[in-house]
């Protein structure tokens, strides 16, 4: 069962309001991640252009490094589209996966970054933390093949 669904009111649990949080929370986590990641690759680029290396072998794994953290941050983006549309985590997982399939990117490696933007949820409500954790969890065993 998803735990999205059973948000009864007398059960204790996050409300629909939590899950509603959690999911913005969870999107906006999620993009610091890309532009962390967007800093990174913009960085390694900058070094190539200012000509740091004269060694191609260093050059091409500079340059690859910096396209693969620019495509990671450009996907990660697409995660934070997904938690903020509504539906279940087989749904928010599908949409990421059709995303890393359009670039030929596996989907499984966005999951550590969703699973670390619940961590560090920035809000002391513990309904919505709980139920970003669910979220993420759920979404991140399905990137995984889980």
């Amino acid at each position: 069962m998803d735990m999205e669904q059973d948000d009864m009111p007398d059960s204790g649990g996050p409300a629909s309001e939590d899950w509603a949080n959690a999911a913005a929370a969870l999107a906006a986590g999620v993009v610091k991640e890309a532009a962390t990641l967007a800093q990174a690759a913009a960085g390694l680029a900058q070094a190539l252009s200012a000509g740091i290396t004269s060694d191609i072998r260093r050059h091409g794994a500079i340059q690859g490094a910096a396209a693969a953290a620019a495509l990671r941050a450009a996907l990660l983006l697409d995660v934070a589209d997904a938690m903020i549309h509504p539906g279940t985590a087989l749904e928010r997982a599908a949409r990421v996966v059709a995303a890393a399939k359009r670039v030929g990117m596996p989907a499984a490696p966005l999951a550590a970054p969703l699973r670390a933007a619940a961590l560090a949820l920035p809000t002391d409500d513990a309904a919505a933390r709980i139920a970003a954790s669910a979220i993420a969890e759920q979404v991140a065993v399905v990137l995984e093949g889980g």
